[in-house]
């Protein structure tokens, strides 16, 4: 968050990017997204710490239907049927894996399911958001980062975790702290694309495009992670998973999985 804030701000003011100077609107027109990242970010490492990685990355996937359901009623979108039956392969999939979890965690599901509702919900507000008329791209960064940096210190107080920070031993290790610092900047690179994937496409496209993505650590994850347990349907699960995933893939880049909006018809329409 402070990399966010440091990187947008310096560029605001050598005029690289533009955004909305701060107004008492402004947290009105954010709301509730930076409730929602927040949420996102402490249910995801919750379920992480809790969860095969491998098992985790299935579970994941009940973000796509989530997505697709809020574009609905939120945004009013409407999608063909053929990205429908494809994402609800993905969730076949997941259930058919989920299944048959031999190292069943009840509390690591609750947090995933939930990291998966705040994802959705992310990543639909972040599209509602980013429109020019409201924040942009970079104003829904950068304000999102200053609202909700000082609340998460506070609940890292809370929890203890900023004081295991401070004592952590390799502060002193220059080597560490580089890559430390490197990854928060790549941080700052990781939300910038992922909203900028957004603005072009859609909230839906951009969680297939993670999902995807997670092709290969399901599968590293099997072989080198330690602490998967195969069976075969598991297996299974999540090849129908990965089907479902790339076959979205085929339809958005034919062309197939453009939402279209309500108005559309009757802008169809000869007047």
């Amino acid at each position: 968050m402070a990399a966010t804030i440091l990187i947008l701000y310096v560029s605001k003011i050598n005029k690289v990017v533009h955004f909305p100077d701060f107004d008492k609107s402004i947290p009105l027109k954010l709301f509730p997204l930076p409730l929602i990242y927040v949420g996102n970010h402490i249910s995801g490492l919750s379920s992480t710490s809790k969860l095969s990685l491998p098992m985790f990355t299935v579970l994941r996937k009940f973000t796509i239907p989530l997505t697709l359901l809020l574009e609905i009623i939120i945004l009013g979108k409407r999608y063909p049927l053929s990205v429908v039956v494809s994402v609800f392969a993905i969730i076949v999939g997941a259930f058919i894996a989920a299944g048959s979890d031999l190292s069943f965690n009840l509390e690591g599901y609750t947090f995933v399911l939930l990291n998966d509702i705040f994802t959705a919900a992310n990543g639909v507000y972040t599209k509602q958001k980013i429109d020019p008329k409201e924040l942009g791209k970079y104003g829904v960064l950068f304000y999102n980062a200053c609202f909700m940096v000082i609340p998460t210190v506070i609940i890292s107080f809370s929890t203890g975790d900023f004081q295991q920070a401070t004592h952590f031993q390799h502060w002193t290790n220059f080597l560490f702290v580089f890559q430390f610092i490197l990854s928060c900047f790549l941080g700052f690179l990781l939300m910038y694309s992922t909203v900028l994937c957004s603005h072009y496409n859609s909230a839906l496209t951009t969680t297939v495009v993670g999902a995807i993505k997670n092709i290969s650590i399901a599968y590293i994850g099997m072989l080198i992670g330690g602490d998967y347990i195969f069976s075969m349907l598991n297996f299974i699960g999540l090849n129908i998973c990965m089907a479902g995933g790339l076959r979205y893939s085929f339809l958005t880049l034919r062309g197939n999985s453009k939402p279209t909006q309500p108005g559309d018809e009757e802008n169809a329409l000869p007047s």
